[in-house]
């Protein structure tokens, strides 16, 4: 068994647990269309509705009476006439008011997916680091694109049409009751027999729509990676094994999906045919009461008129079952991630961080991304205002945790982080990141014009703004000789600019901002010398009397810092400037002449150190 079949057995629930969690999203999901702000539309698509109904309904009667009067042989024409224009009149009152209320009810339609498609976005956006490591990209491309369309076409046809089915059977048996009710008990006869066929069906289809979403989840994340991944599918010779994994997941999908649909399509024939069987009781049981004098032909005709208009109804609602449950799976997930909180949140107290030269004091920090597994211990250091911190380790040593704390993208365990003299930890997110700028080793670039990448840094920039500091970043050159200037539009993440260009613009960006405190992680990665050499250059200008933190693994961009910062195993092992690191002969030592003299770390030249990763 596969290990996405293993998951989805796992997370299988009971039926009844389950019908009660799909009733209670879909409540969830019609508070959106029906809830407090919509409640007037919502009435006048009621009230239209049964306006609609009511003529619709009359049609039946409208044609019984009227063959009461062609088969009695005093039959006037002057009455058959009166009858026929009732019958336009409550044809014409049918489409009209079916036209307002079908108008009315898209309207509410497209503002509840609007609603609910923006807190999802909204409320993503309020999350911290911590959730968007926990769930894929893919996963959560499916919540807001996949999930939302189920939503969608619930809000778009089955709403409306499950109350006008619910309405049109509710009137169709009160005129039925009233014309004759012996016929309308007759008639009545199937429905018990249509409702616990159609909650067995929920019963095994409300499960079954649920690990389908999960499952359609999965796959669209793995194709979302495999195709960002697909240099390194390509390049190690990937594609047999990548198409074998997704037949894995595709497969999973069909198997959960053929017993969904196949449940939820039984629901059509069931209904058909109990209605015809309804029909064929209403005529035989009509029949004899004719010919026993209990009631009239025209009557007879009317019930079978009823029985027909039942029958698209009761079609209605079984097939908009499949509907119900598809969206309440979707809306389960959709609302998980609406109802997500934030981990990192601003104190009820809070204040705006006030900018005082960049002094920076870290008092006995702890941290760990999972309770009980300490990724820092303990650590102790301070920077003064303006310095240069260049920070380097082996890798998993912890020196992204430690940049992560800074920015505030976690929370500590236990310790105090001061800047200037402020406590980290009492201070609003915005207006700490307001004044830090970050260069990742990753450089990202929206699809837009690069002249839009560049003003993204800062509401308010300006297009003088932007070039000025294209120019300090060494990137003014090429840009002007990329096909439209700034006005040239980028591809997904920059791909028609190389490694190098991408980051010159992503530190020209980052001047924009306007920061007073900058951190580079590994900026200079992945590129040439010569293209080194100028990104190098830029972000000395960047960096330029701010106080600054860079990662770096090539010891020789970090050499000129002002201290230097050796972490490993999550500990800050040594803290000083490079000539003093280097007098020590320690752990800075081992790394710096590994890297420049060809010695490993416990070599005849290097002190015997322990790399230690988290």
């Amino acid at each position: 068994m596969s290990t996405a079949t293993k998951t989805m057995d796992k997370q299988e629930v009971t039926s009844s647990e389950q019908t009660d969690l799909s009733m209670g999203t879909l409540s969830r999901l019609l508070a959106y269309m029906i809830g407090a702000e919509q409640r007037p539309k919502f009435i006048l698509g009621t009230i239209t509705r049964v306006i609609a109904l009511l003529g619709l309904i009359a049609l039946p009667y409208i044609t019984g009476e009227g063959m009461n009067e062609i088969s009695d042989p005093n039959g006037s024409a002057d009455v058959l006439t009166r009858w026929a224009v009732y019958g336009v009149i409550a044809g014409a009152f049918y489409l009209i008011f079916s036209f307002i209320s079908d108008r009315t009810f898209a309207s509410m339609a497209t503002k509840a997916l609007h609603k609910l498609q923006t807190n999802l976005f909204s409320n993503i956006q309020t999350l911290s680091m911590d959730f968007f490591y926990k769930n894929p990209p893919g996963e959560l491309s499916s919540n807001v694109t996949n999930d939302a369309e189920v939503v969608s076409l619930f809000y778009t046809n089955a709403v409306n049409q499950i109350i006008r089915a619910t309405f049109q059977v509710v009137l169709i048996f009160g005129v039925m009751l009233l014309i004759n009710w012996k016929l309308a008990l007759v008639a009545l006869t199937t429905i018990p027999f249509l409702l616990i066929g159609i909650y067995v069906i929920t019963q095994i289809a409300s499960p079954a729509f649920i690990s389908l979403q999960k499952e359609l989840g999965d796959i669209s994340g793995f194709q979302e990676e495999t195709l960002a991944g697909h240099k390194v599918v390509i390049s190690k010779r990937r594609k047999e094994w990548t198409e074998k994994k997704h037949e894995e997941y595709a497969a999973n999908v069909y198997k959960i999906g053929k017993r969904a649909f196949l449940a939820a399509l039984m629901q059509l024939p069931m209904t058909q045919t109990l209605t015809l069987f309804q029909n064929v009781l209403v005529m035989v049981a009509g029949t004899f009461m004719v010919i026993n004098g209990k009631t009239t032909l025209g009557v007879v005709l009317a019930f079978s008129g009823y029985a027909a208009l039942l029958a698209s109804p009761l079609n209605q609602i079984a097939n908009l079952i499949t509907n119900a449950l598809n969206a309440s799976a979707g809306g389960e997930r959709v609302f998980k991630i609406i109802d997500e909180k934030p981990t990192v949140k601003d104190a009820p107290d809070a204040t705006e961080y006030e900018f005082k030269g960049g002094h920076l004091e870290c008092i006995d920090v702890d941290f760990s991304y999972i309770p009980g597994r300490k990724i820092l211990r303990k650590n102790t250091f301070e920077v003064q205002p303006g310095e240069s911190i260049g920070i380097c380790g082996p890798t998993g040593a912890g020196k992204s945790t430690l940049i992560n704390i800074l920015t505030r993208y976690y929370d500590i365990d236990s310790g105090t982080i001061l800047i200037d003299g402020q406590d980290l930890s009492n201070l609003t997110q915005a207006s700490l990141r307001k004044q830090v700028g970050v260069v990742l080793q990753e450089a990202f670039l929206f699809t837009d014009t690069v002249m839009n990448n560049l003003l993204y840094a800062r509401e308010g920039a300006t297009e003088e703004e932007a070039i000025a500091a294209a120019k300090d970043a060494n990137a003014h050159g090429f840009i002007i000789n990329l096909p439209q200037g700034y006005d040239t539009m980028l591809t997904e993440r920059g791909a028609n600019l190389s490694q190098g260009q991408r980051q010159m613009i992503t530190i020209a960006r980052a001047m924009v901002a306007e920061p007073k405190l900058m951190i580079l992680d590994e900026a200079t990665s992945n590129v040439d010398t010569r293209t080194e050499k100028l990104i190098q250059d830029g972000m000395h200008k960047l960096m330029e009397g701010k106080t600054s933190f860079s990662i770096a693994h090539r010891l020789a961009t970090i050499r000129d810092s002002s201290k230097i910062m050796v972490v490993n195993g999550g500990d800050i092992v040594e803290y000083a400037p490079h000539d003093e690191l280097m007098e020590n002969k320690d752990f800075y030592y081992a790394l710096y002449m590994s890297q420049f003299k060809s010695k490993a770390p416990g070599g005849a030249e290097a002190t015997d150190v322990e790399f230690i990763s988290t």
